[in-house]
């Protein structure tokens, strides 16, 4: 004897054998053999956008090879700001080491590792502080508490 869910299950099968056989008979009805070469090839227009027309060979630009520059392009050189700048401690957590500087001439908040100390400081302390710019941004060092 056959239970109701085995039934169920039965049926699920066929509707699923039933549905793959439907698929593969459209993909057999709708298939496209033996395209033509340019009916798949793609072009990239001037702007490097993908278009299906061939770029008009009269806009062809001639480019040096000497122009073509890879990699970072070189930067201005950054003139050099007072070397010690001073600000007040406004986050410390003593457990993980770390903490945040508010720059007091750019209000600009600068992180500050306790290996960068030189005295221990806390919350609201003021302090006087190096920056140096790291992949992350700027960091303080060589942080010192005012007396």
């Amino acid at each position: 004897m056959e239970t109701f869910s085995k039934k169920e299950k039965e049926k699920a099968r066929q509707k699923k054998r039933k549905d793959k056989e439907e698929k593969r008979e459209e993909r057999k009805a709708n298939a496209q053999k033996g395209q033509a070469l340019d009916l798949m090839m793609a072009y990239v227009d001037e702007n490097g956008n993908i278009t299906s027309t061939p770029p008009d060979p009269r806009k062809k630009r001639v480019i040096d090879q000497e122009d073509i520059q890879i990699g970072v392009s070189r930067q201005e050189a950054v003139e050099a700001q007072d070397v010690v700048r001073q600000g007040i401690v406004t986050f410390f957590n003593a457990s993980k080491g770390y903490g945040f500087i508010r720059d007091l001439q750019t209000q600009e908040s600068i992180f500050v590792h306790m290996n960068g100390l030189v005295d221990a400081v806390g919350e609201q302390d003021k302090v006087t502080f190096e920056v140096t710019r790291t992949p992350k941004g700027l960091n303080a060092v060589d942080v010192k508490k005012v007396v």
